[in-house]
């Protein structure tokens, strides 16, 4: 694998999250996360326990393990804090070590600032306490540049160690290179990384997010990324 294979592929987060897929079907995403050396594999909560089971089953003498990374009051962000808490509490004892929790849009777009920070508060509490890390998606196809800014504040004010574009499930649209920049800009000041998904399919729009300022890419088109590299290089 070429250097910069291996610069992109520590960057991905190899997800699959439609409700239909299958437990065979989470066995492949380990397998490919594995012999690509993603940084981990996103799943849904009920899919965590076997995801983090098949992943440990790899001699880590031999291989970097990837990290399972579960959605949490996915995909509308419109469950209570508690919930979304406990949410992440069970994904953590079933083995995630990160958490992409949705935002409290609602109260985003409302101006409730300290709604926001407190529903982060209470999930980022759970993970930190269990040694993991919290990204926040803040659906930001839907938000103004100004809500984008408030939101990276309280997102940051709440504990969040990275930002994210989108779920990828909303009809308004996934990442962009303009919002990217936003949370970049609003969110890197205040030690809070960035994440790209939603849309993201091939290798230049990789390299696009990534020099938009985001250091993780959410993205269900893993492999075909990947492949874009070795047929580049015969």
């Amino acid at each position: 694998m070429s250097n910069d294979a291996e610069r992109i592929a520590k960057t991905i987060e190899h997800t699959v999250l439609k409700p239909e897929t299958t437990p065979d079907q989470i066995d492949r995403l380990c397998e490919e996360a594995i012999e690509f050396a993603f940084h981990g594999v996103c799943v849904n909560p009920v899919h965590v326990a076997r995801a983090a089971g098949r992943l440990s089953r790899v001699d880590s003498t031999d291989r970097r393990i990837p990290v399972v990374v579960a959605p949490v009051g996915f995909p509308l962000g419109a469950n209570l804090s508690s919930t979304k808490a406990d949410e992440a509490r069970r994904a953590m004892g079933d083995g995630a070590t990160e958490v992409d929790m949705v935002a409290a849009i609602g109260a985003l777009v409302a101006g409730d600032v300290d709604a926001v920070r407190r529903d982060v508060e209470a999930v980022a509490r759970v993970v930190h306490d269990q040694g993991g890390l919290v990204k926040v998606i803040l659906e930001t196809a839907v938000l103004t540049d100004g809500q984008i800014e408030i939101g990276c504040l309280a997102c940051a004010n709440g504990g969040a160690d990275f930002v994210k574009t989108s779920t990828g499930f909303h009809p308004a649209g996934g990442a962009s290179v303009e919002r990217v920049r936003l949370l970049s800009r609003f969110a890197f000041n205040r030690g809070v990384g960035v994440k790209a998904a939603g849309g993201i399919r091939d290798r230049a729009t990789v390299e696009v997010m990534i020099a938009a300022g985001a250091s993780r890419i959410g993205t269900s088109s893993g492999v075909a990324i990947m492949r874009g590299f070795e047929s580049s290089t015969g």
